[in-house]
């Protein structure tokens, strides 16, 4: 017994592998908290925000329904459907209530994309992309 290497001894062979291992595994376990429900409302982020050209009214979002400038509705990449989001321009301190019913953005850097009177409300359709923080107000029905 005293030639076999301890548990502690194997791990520490493996640094780089378990140090990526339990980056997955906290990312898959954070996903899954809060696509079952469980931290939703305790979800916040920062990032870039945009809103839809308008070529994109009437063309059916991920969800099925059609993008509506005049709603107030958002896309996010994990979110689901039917959850309520605050979204707050960081520069100018203005905040709306949105309903992700799409998916996206497909930029790099965004986080949110806000239907065009969504955006008017914070005043992000002049600047077109302004840092943002989003936070989960409530979280889907029945998910």
């Amino acid at each position: 017994m005293a030639n076999e290497p301890s548990v502690n001894t194997k791990i520490m062979h493996f640094p780089s592998a378990l140090s990526k291992a339990n980056t997955i595994l906290s990312s898959l376990l954070i996903l899954g908290l809060t696509a079952c429900g469980t931290s939703k409302s305790a979800f916040t982020q920062t990032g870039q925000g945009s809103y839809y050209a308008d070529k994109f009214r009437g063309r059916p979002t991920a969800s099925g329904t059609p993008y509506r400038p005049s709603k107030l509705t958002a896309a996010h990449n994990t979110l689901p459907f039917g959850t309520r989001i605050r979204v707050t321009n960081t520069r100018t301190g203005r905040s709306v209530k949105v309903t992700v019913n799409d998916r996206g953005p497909h930029v790099k850097g965004r986080i949110v994309d806000l239907s065009k009177r969504a955006a008017r409300k914070i005043g992000l359709v002049d600047a077109g992309v302004a840092p943002v923080q989003l936070k989960v107000v409530r979280a889907a029905a029945g998910r």
